[in-house]
């Protein structure tokens, strides 16, 4: 293969991956593509933020690795045995010592100072305008709306038929899901009722693990209305990878009108749950 050749898949690669990027699927539906390069979409600050740190970082490393590449090359041939039979015995020079103490510095301190705004903007919740809880368990999730009569429900994976049938990605739907308002600020409450799971949706920036007998949380601001698609991201046991997460963002109207009908559909779940959590207690002697 020719250099010019490998210099033009190179460049289209590069192309693809900073300027072109995953691109949103039609009908308001956002998941992973096959073959995709890159992140998925990102829907939140927090992701936008991920996205340009990561790209950021990525052309920082792929110029240090050429220049020291460069160095080694220049090295080999300029100091070999051949090209300098009488090797110089300098032992110290304060100018090149500086250099190789300072410039690391300031690179560290350029891929610092976003990282920790980052890390910042993703652990320090604002003041929220829902509350979310999700209860990871083998292998489903469970969700609860506390600010809204505290309701409850079930999320389990959809079969390859009932996806088919619903027109939703197979692996990835479930029978009920999430859904939250545009443009509003979710604070997500996290935990687990058995093993170790993790809360994961790559279009928001958020992946948070759901802890047995702890509670972690996080938040999201979603700016565009669609379904977006995540996954259990912690091994839990056979079925880890058949637990997804699916989340509907909608108009503040829609979103009040799903919460009325939730109110009726789920209402008695929580209770029923408790009820035969009691029965299943041992009496106290």
């Amino acid at each position: 293969m020719s250099l010019n050749k490998i210099l033009s898949a190179v460049t289209a690669c590069l192309v693809t991956f900073f300027i072109s990027g995953p691109a949103a699927l039609a009908n308001g539906i956002f998941k992973a593509e096959p073959d995709q390069l890159g992140f998925m979409e990102p829907a939140t600050e927090v992701m936008r933020d991920i996205v340009s740190f990561h790209n950021g970082l990525l052309i920082m490393c792929i110029v240090v690795s050429l220049f020291v590449m460069f160095m080694m090359i220049y090295i080999f041939i300029k100091f070999n045995a051949k090209a300098n039979p009488t090797p110089s015995k300098t032992t110290h020079n304060t100018l090149l010592e500086v250099a190789w103490t300072t410039v690391p510095i300031i690179i560290l301190l350029v891929i610092a100072i976003p990282s920790f705004k980052l890390l910042y903007l993703q652990d320090v919740i604002p003041e929220s305008d829902l509350t979310v809880k999700a209860i990871g368990n083998q292998w489903y999730w469970t969700y609860e709306y506390p600010d809204h009569d505290d309701f409850s429900f079930d999320a389990s994976m959809l079969t390859d038929v009932e996806a088919a049938e619903a027109g939703l990605p197979r692996l990835l739907a479930t029978d009920n899901h999430i859904v939250v308002p545009v443009n509003k600020t979710v604070r997500l409450i996290v935990t687990a009722s058995d093993v170790i799971h993790s809360w994961a949706m790559p279009a928001f920036g958020v992946k948070i693990d759901a802890v047995p007998g702890k509670l972690n949380e996080t938040w999201f601001n979603v700016e565009r209305e669609g379904i977006y698609y995540g996954q259990c991201s912690e091994l839990c046991g056979k079925d880890h990878g058949f637990m997804p997460i699916m989340v509907e963002v909608v108009s503040q109207e829609k979103y009040d009108a799903w919460v009325e009908n939730a109110r009726a559909e789920y209402a008695g779940i929580k209770k029923d749950n408790l009820i035969r959590v009691a029965t299943a207690l041992p009496a106290q002697q």
